[in-house]
């Protein structure tokens, strides 16, 4: 069966789009990723933050990506074995997962990457049928 993907993504969601002969699955998936890190304790209206309350560059780093590991395994497993793959978003979570998927050997089935702003679920939904219309 001819499996096609298209997908939203950026650093905190994914809106994966399945789209076979007659049928199509979407699916939200929501990674754990925070931006800044968290700090806790004093303000910096109310006093200094002293250096255990806020984690160090590399640690904080290291947290980010294990989380970015986490989250773009899940969207490569939602993409299963489609066919051909779109992938857009606004930001670069895009080609972040267009390399693990070249590292996975998968990149054969990109048919392309865009850049766009954010998007409604349905819009997505309408730009992947659009992709793949048949003609």
């Amino acid at each position: 069966m001819n499996t096609k993907v298209g997908l939203w993504i950026d650093h905190r969601k994914a809106i994966v789009v399945s789209v076979k002969e007659k049928s199509e699955e979407t699916k939200e998936i929501r990674s754990e990723v925070e931006k800044q890190p968290r700090r806790s304790g004093d303000s910096p209206f109310k006093g200094k933050y002293e250096a255990i309350q806020v984690p160090a560059d590399d640690r904080g780093q290291r947290i980010l990506t294990e989380h970015l590991n986490i989250y773009y395994d899940a969207v490569i497993e939602s993409i299963g074995d489609a066919d051909s793959i779109l992938i857009f978003g606004p930001s670069t979570a895009k080609n972040e997962l267009k390399e693990r998927l070249e590292r996975k050997n998968l990149a054969g089935s990109i048919v392309g990457i865009e850049t766009v702003d954010k998007m409604s679920d349905h819009q997505i939904a309408a730009k992947i049928r659009e992709q793949f219309k048949e003609n």
